[in-house]
């Protein structure tokens, strides 16, 4: 009976994480009213206390699909395929509008493989994201990895052979509230790829240009790792806050918005405002 009793004071507290149901209904307040579906995670990763209100409710990722291409292509890298500071050349064949920078290069730049990553994660850069999902391998070969890590819906989309018919419904890509939070958990916990992959990828992951949705109720002394999606009826961003008093995660998903603005009072970005500003203070005031 002893020994029984010490290894249930030895399991980690999140082995024993419960529904926080005070956070829930705070979070259920926020929400109502909204104009459109909501899916929304949390997790504190300290305690493992979480909430989830259509938290498996597949969402479009919008530019949330370039943490999974993230991912691929640092697959490429720790197999020696790629190599970090590889050498590349921009044609203007390759041009892609929307957010980013490389849009805007000269035909036949010379660059290379680590400023393609850091303009994809911190500009959320199309051009280059689209031609890091070529290097690593494509949207299939991508799939296969979120496969491999336990996500089974998260998938690349676009440019991906037999998912047509996803595309047009989800765009880029898909995912749950759940598993793109979990997948920043993982990539954080040094637990995709490699340790060091890992680490690397949380780095560029913390130097995110687009910083006043969620992101702006974290304060600039706290370090926060974060990626947006937007689309005209879809928001969404997922955030893990490296808080003083326990890191926590959360994502939240927005889609058939009857607000389709891009003005800074889009009902979307302002409930995920909301939402960050209310988390920061349930956890660290």
């Amino acid at each position: 009976m002893i020994r029984y009793l010490l290894l249930f004071l030895l399991l980690p507290v999140c082995a024993f994480s419960q529904p926080d149901r005070k956070l829930e209904k705070g979070l259920r307040d926020i929400i109502a009213g909204f104009q459109g579906d909501v899916g929304i995670y949390v997790r504190n990763l300290k305690t493992g206390r979480y909430v989830d209100i259509n938290a498996d409710t597949i969402f479009p990722t919008a530019s949330i699909v370039k943490v999974p291409i993230l991912v691929g292509v640092f697959d490429k890298i720790e197999k020696g395929e790629l190599t970090y500071h590889q050498p590349l050349i921009y044609r203007d064949s390759i041009k892609y509008g929307g957010s980013g920078l490389m849009q805007f290069f000269k035909d036949s730049t010379e660059t290379e493989l680590s400023v393609l990553l850091a303009l994809m994660m911190s500009y959320s850069d199309n051009t280059t994201s689209l031609w890091n999902q070529a290097l690593a391998g494509g949207g299939q070969r991508i799939n296969e990895l979120m496969a491999q890590y336990g996500l089974t819906v998260t998938r690349v989309n676009s440019r991906t052979p037999g998912r047509e018919a996803f595309r047009t419904t989800y765009g880029w890509g898909m995912t749950t509230p759940r598993e793109m939070a979990e997948l920043v958990v993982k990539i954080r916990n040094g637990a995709v790829i490699s340790k060091d992959a890992s680490a690397r990828m949380y780095r560029l992951m913390s130097h995110g240009y687009y910083d006043e949705t969620g992101l702006s109720q974290i304060p600039p002394y706290v370090q926060a790792v974060h990626k947006t999606g937007s689309v005209d009826a879809s928001r969404s961003e997922v955030i893990l806050v490296n808080a003083p008093h326990g890191e926590y995660v959360f994502y939240v998903g927005t889609k058939n918005n009857k607000d389709q603005r891009w003005t800074d009072d889009n009902e979307a970005e302002k409930l995920i405002i909301k939402i960050s500003g209310y988390l920061w203070k349930y956890y660290e005031n």
